[in-house]
């Protein structure tokens, strides 16, 4: 008896500091929150492709959270609460109960709310039909190190700057000219594959005007950590102006290093200090 109450006093000191030193550790790591803001991230969005994702990710990250806070306290309970006598049934029985609680009914019932709240939130994300009219179509080509940008129907050309008008959904046809890249917009929308002889669609939509990060998101080679481009989002105005500029207008000429990383130069050693993007060039009608 005499051994079993010390066991229980160490224990008891012990579970008394983890739960201190738990509580100190969340406690300095708060701040820490801070780096979920700025240009690439993505639980600062700025569309609502973007958004939704965001939203999943907030509600895994409390969900899994609260579950991880639950198993923490039974765990402290457990810990500290006075042992019993030995019960060989009782025994099995809680086996059997921590069984098909813990291995089948938690997992089940933590998997269910996130496909219920995931599946809506990813159908936000897919390119799909819209009421009126249909989206802008971009062709966005990688290659190693730069993005071509193509708007067939107007018959403009870019490298490593996109145009877009806010509040209107867009669809990018991505695919690669040499190796497999990533493309991604963290404030816009998740990130997509882009894979040679293959085109895979993704939908962006800026909900105000300004300028939105992109970066590579699979490693593509030794200049992989400079290929960065910009996303411009224009008013209903603006974006009437350049278009009717043909891509010309002198906002529209820009650096990728405003807003963005900077560029590659022609040769993988080269860093770019300035961006490869340049003016908007007029298709000829022989093409």
């Amino acid at each position: 008896m005499y051994r079993i109450k010390g066991v229980s006093a160490v224990v008891g000191n012990l579970t008394e500091r983890v739960a201190t030193l738990s509580a100190a550790g969340i406690f300095l790591l708060l701040p820490l929150l801070a780096g979920c803001s700025g240009p690439l991230s993505s639980l600062e969005p700025g569309g609502p492709s973007a958004r939704a994702s965001a939203w999943l990710w907030w509600g895994m990250f409390g969900l899994f959270g609260v579950i991880m806070l639950v198993v923490i306290g039974l765990w402290i309970y457990a810990m500290g609460r006075q042992p019993l006598e030995p019960d060989p049934q009782q025994d099995a029985r809680n086996h059997t109960r921590w069984i098909v609680w813990g291995g089948l009914v938690l997992p089940i019932s933590a998997m269910s709310v996130v496909l219920a709240f995931g599946v809506p939130m990813g159908q936000r994300m897919l390119p799909l039909p819209v009421a009126e009219g249909a989206p802008l179509q971009i062709e966005v080509t990688a290659h190693q190190w730069r993005w071509e940008v193509r708007y067939p129907d107007q018959g403009i050309r870019l490298e490593n700057e996109i145009h877009i008008p806010a509040g209107e959904p867009v669809d990018l046809q991505l695919t690669s000219e040499d190796v497999i890249h990533a493309f991604w917009v963290p404030q816009l929308a998740g990130k997509l594959d882009m894979l040679p002889g293959r085109v895979n669609t993704l939908r962006l939509e800026a909900d105000h005007p300004g300028r939105y990060r992109g970066v590579c998101a699979e490693f593509c080679g030794v200049g992989h950590s400079h290929m960065a481009f910009v996303v411009i989002a224009h008013g209903a105005d603006d974006w009437q102006d350049w278009l009717s500029a043909g891509g010309r207008a002198e906002a529209a000429v820009t650096r990728a290093g405003e807003g963005a990383d900077e560029s590659v130069g022609e040769s993988a050693g080269e860093s770019a200090g300035e961006s490869t993007a340049e003016p908007v060039e007029q298709e000829s009608s022989d093409d």
